[in-house]
């Protein structure tokens, strides 16, 4: 039954992540990849609050393993941040990296406490 929950979550993860990304990157003409880096933080965020409230193990595999597994794209940013360097944007691809770690462990540290407030 796990597996269900998971490939269910992943389902919907999956195309949330495409949507999200060409409605972000559509919205500018930068150079940086916005897109993955706003689902990676918002899979980060909701992993956390997951975490923090404690839920079920079937609500974990539904939404935590499933959603947030397929909505957060760490091999496209990997692809992405080499794209950049072999550009010449070396800079560009040293933030990238920064900011999408600085940013998803910050995201999983409010999520966490969010989590944790709604649990009560």
């Amino acid at each position: 039954m796990t597996w269900l929950l998971v490939a269910v979550g992943a389902a919907v993860g999956a195309p949330l992540r495409y949507l999200t990304d060409r409605a972000v990157q559509a919205r500018h003409e930068a150079v940086f990849p916005w897109g993955t880096f706003v689902v990676n933080a918002g899979a980060s965020l909701v992993l956390g609050v997951l975490t923090g409230a404690l839920v079920s193990s079937a609500t974990y595999a539904l939404l935590g393993t499933g959603l947030c597994g397929a909505l957060s794209t760490y091999s496209t940013f990997s692809y992405e941040t080499l794209r950049l360097a072999e550009r010449g944007r070396r800079l560009l691809a040293a933030a990238n990296v920064g900011a999408s770690l600085l940013v998803g462990l910050g995201a999983v540290v409010a999520g966490s406490g969010i989590g944790r407030a709604l649990a009560g």
